[in-house]
């Protein structure tokens, strides 16, 4: 039987191999110290590896359970020392050993969220965050949790380039600079612009972002096109979260937070090895909270949240060289919302008595208030907002020969059963709007890396997608009593009793997507300093949609003009369309590194957002037929300039700036139109728009006790050419389009900020050591136009957020905080919009008003 005794042997045997020419006469030193933390208390478990620089032969081991370590002899010579440990920074020291000569090399692991040494895989390979030739934000899953970022809706006060928005999980949009996805109702026969990938998946709908994170380690923002790193192509940017691994040092952390408006947050996670060469790890989040916004005709709040997720992940490692991890997850949401609230009316082109003061008059109705912020609703339609995201995914890390090949299969599906009262008042206009959907999609991704030489190493890698969405089992919208008085003109046919009372569609949807692409890019370091990097990609898609939307109810009638009134409203439709295309584009990079702590690169890529299909029915002809023109939206063009410089002044700061121009040829665009049938909008093109701008962000270590970050973003964008826009709601009722060249783009901020610290300092509670801490968080927007098409009824007025906590952790794995989110209850809006009908009402998405709560975290090891 195998002893335990003959392991110290084969451990001093193996650093003795670091270098086998050595003779026992030349070894004899050791390298031995203590691991602590910022607080002073011993981190036992910390990865310690020990590499030789003449062999690049590496050993590892762990810091016993009173954070000390010691080597076993070592051959005289240069070593890199480095530290790891869950939580913390990764600390790495170029250490000299000599005979005869033992070192003692102590070492204070800081908290990783502050850490200036942030490893990333934005490049898909793992680097320091401030080589990486890219504008680049990183996030540690640490300050996810303490800030309450728990997704992405939060994460965006943390990043003023990210832009979130979201009157309901579907209608969901991530932007980064302000491009990715068109202001407005989302059409799923558009490809986001903005990529979001957990652990390498591509997930496909932005709803996902909508739901919990899941045991974060890490959140990367990449800004600019990526389609020559990632499997999916993305031309606005890319969220790549990296979730905690399963590790083979058993570990548990549990969190429970608790706050008013009936919060209660519970996370928990688990891992460990299973025996031989097998770990596994098991995450759980659950979050409810009361609405933020009551309904005063039901007497019961409203925007809720309920979401629980589960993840588990299985790794198995037979060797050093070999790793295959198998993942699921399984997330629900069950909702009572979501609905927006008024928030005031504006004057339209139409007659008078088409305008909201006339229509309500009529029907002797007054909503609860004007004033979004009073947070109240008479909606009479059931809210609903149910959701199942999940999926499987198998990720395999092998070292082939020389280089590494990466795969990732994955397969995923988002379920979607909502009820929308699409009004947003009290009276019966549209009573059902339930744009059901089940998606389907599966993704292959297969990369290889390797060094060819020592100045040049490349990643090449293929990627394939399909995705198929289905109406499940029907898309529905019907309108009530009311319905005439807004939609119609006012006339005796148009107040028929019961003409459109029961007037409905249903949708039958089939639409399927297949993309493959080809990528890769090569890294050519010229000298030392210089480095050139060029990259392409090939893109092939084919999309087809199935269309067909049938009316039923309201009056039944043969009288024409009564049909037509009906018809003007909502009208049959169906169609097929299918489309396919193939692209390249591609980058160039060149990055100079004028000393060890100034980093210099520029950036010329090209990028496409791939052919689209209008998936929400399409703008009819004179006899009432859908052009099918218009079922195709061109891919956009787009065209990235960049340069940027990473500075590292001293090893406690960081500084760094980017500037940035892009253009964007057939811009893909949201456009509202009257015409029969069409109720939602649809897709079309604008010729071009630009957005440039700059970008700042430092960090500072000021002292032991202060960190400090700051982020400031100026961004200018505008619609080049689009002169054949929908008009804004102060237009409506005159020309059907308008010109709306030289304006600003909607959703986004000129000036936007983010600047936090955190304060810690050693002491004990209860006479346990730790330390106490105290941390702000602040974010700023300027204001921005909530309307695709520039209105000066519909702009969001700049405001800032600021959230604080102040807590006490314990050395050995506790942590016990009151927080506090708009602390200073900030009344702000997230987004407005027209109401459907366009009487001029308009609507809000508030946003949370001040919440407080605490936070008991507890870690063990």
């Amino acid at each position: 039987m195998f002893s335990l005794r003959v392991i110290p042997f084969l451990i001093a045997l193996s650093f003795l191999a670091l270098d086998p020419g050595a003779s026992a006469q030349e070894a004899g030193s050791v390298i031995s110290g203590t691991v602590k933390d910022s607080s002073g208390g011993v981190l036992p478990g910390v990865s310690v590896r020990i590499a030789s620089e003449s062999t690049n032969i590496a050993v590892d081991f762990t810091t016993n359970s009173d954070g000390t370590y010691a080597s076993a002899p070592l051959t005289p010579g240069a070593y890199r020392v480095s530290m790891s440990l869950d939580g913390f920074e990764t600390i790495e020291r170029r250490v000299v050993v000599a005979a005869g000569q033992p070192l003692t090399n102590d070492v204070t692991l800081n908290p990783a969220r502050f850490s200036q040494s942030v490893v990333v895989t934005a490049r898909r390979i793992e680097e320091q965050a401030q080589d990486v030739p890219i504008p680049v934000s990183v996030v540690r899953g640490d300050l996810v949790s303490d800030a309450g970022a728990f997704n992405v809706n939060r994460l965006k006060e943390m990043i003023p380039t990210v832009q979130f928005y979201s009157s309901n999980p579907r209608n969901s949009a991530i932007n980064i600079r302000g491009l990715g996805s068109p202001f407005g109702l989302t059409n799923d026969g558009l490809e986001p612009g903005v990529g979001l990938y957990i652990d390498g998946v591509f997930y496909a709908r932005p709803a996902s972002a909508t739901l919990d994170f899941l045991d974060v380690d890490q959140v990367e923002i990449l800004r600019g096109p990526q389609g020559t790193l990632f499997g999916k192509n993305t031309t606005s940017g890319a969220i790549n979260v990296t979730t905690r691994k399963p590790s083979f040092t058993p570990a548990t952390e549990i969190e429970v937070n608790y706050g008013n408006l009936q919060f209660v947050q519970a996370k928990a996670s688990v891992t460990g090895p299973l025996g031989g060469k097998w770990a596994g790890r098991v995450s759980f989040s659950g979050t409810q909270r009361d609405g933020t916004i009551y309904n005063v005709k039901l007497q019961q709040n409203t925007n809720v949240l309920n979401n629980v997720g589960l993840r588990g992940q299985l790794l198995y490692a037979p060797s050093e060289n070999l790793a295959v991890a198998l993942s699921f997850d399984d997330t629900r949401q069950r909702a009572n919302g979501y609905t927006q609230v008024p928030a005031g009316v504006a004057p339209t082109q139409r007659p008078a008595n088409r305008q909201w003061a006339a229509i309500t008059a009529d029907l002797n109705y007054a909503p609860p208030s004007l004033n979004a912020f009073d947070r109240q609703t008479d909606v009479d339609s059931p809210l609903r907002s149910n959701q199942d995201l999940g999926g499987a995914a198998l990720n395999i890390d092998w070292k082939l020969g020389p280089g590494r090949l990466t795969s990732t299969t994955a397969w995923r599906y988002w379920d979607w059963d909502p009820s929308n009262d699409r009004d947003f008042i009290g009276l019966p206009v549209t009573t059902i709007s339930a744009g059901t959907s089940k998606q389907r999609q599966w993704t292959q991704e297969l990369r290889y890396a390797r060094d060819v030489s020592r100045t040049v190493n490349f990643l090449a890698g293929a990627f394939v997608f399909g995705q198929r969405i289905q109406s499940d089992p029907v898309i529905k919208q019907e309108q009530g009593s009311a319905a005439y008085r807004f939609l119609l003109a006012p006339s005796a046919l148009a107040s028929t009793p019961g003409l459109l009372d029961g007037y409905g569609f249903n949708q039958y949807l089939d639409y399927n997507n297949l993309s493959a692409a080809l990528f890769g890019q090569v890294q050519w370091s010229v000298t030392d300093r210089f480095r050139v990097l060029p990259g392409l990609r090939l893109n092939y898609d084919a999309k087809d949609v199935n269309f067909d939307q049938q009316v039923y109810g309201g009056l039944q009638t043969t009288d024409p003009a009564l049909l037509a009134l009906k018809l003007s409203v909502l009208a049959p439709q169906a169609y097929t369309a299918d489309v396919d295309d193939t692209n390249l584009s591609g980058q160039i990079t060149a990055a100079y590194k004028f000393t060890e702590k100034i980093n210099s690169y520029g950036t010329f890529a090209t990028g496409f957002k791939s052919v689209g299909l209008n998936l929400n029915g399409l703008p009819t002809d004179a006899l009432g037929r859908p052009i099918l023109s218009t079922a195709t939206v061109k891919p956009e063009d787009v065209h990235n300039y960049e340069f940027g410089i990473k500075t590292t002044p001293s090893y406690n700061v960081t500084a760094n700036l980017a500037v940035f121009d892009t253009e964007i040829k057939d811009y893909q665009a949201q456009v509202t139109n009257g015409s029969v049938g069409v109720v939602r909008g649809y897709l079309a093109n604008a010729e071009k728009v630009r957005v440039r701008g700059a970008e700042v962000d430092s960090s500072a270590r000021v002292s032991r006790n202060l960190y400090l970050y700051g982020a400031l973003a100026y961004t200018d964008a505008k619609y080049v050419s689009f002169p054949d826009a929908p008009p804004a709601i102060e237009d409506t009722g005159g020309p059907p389009f308008v010109d709306i060249s030289g304006t600003s783009l909607p959703g986004i901020s000129k000036w936007a900020a983010s600047i936090g610290g955190e304060w810690a300092g050693p002491g004990s509670f209860f006479s346990r050591a730790g330390e106490y801490f105290a941390a702000v968080d602040t974010s700023y927007r300027s204001s921005f136009s909530s309307s695709s098409t520039y209105s000066n009824y519909m702009v969001i007025p700049g405001y800032s957020l600021v959230n604080a906590r102040v807590g006490f952790r314990v050395t050995d794995g506790w942590t016990l905080s009151v927080w506090s989110r708009n602390l200073f209850n900030k009344d702000y809006f997230e987004l407005m919009s027209a109401q459907p009908g366009n009487s001029g009402l308009i609507e809000a998405q508030a946003g949370d008003p001040r919440t407080a709560g605490v936070t008991l975290r507890i870690s063990l090891r």
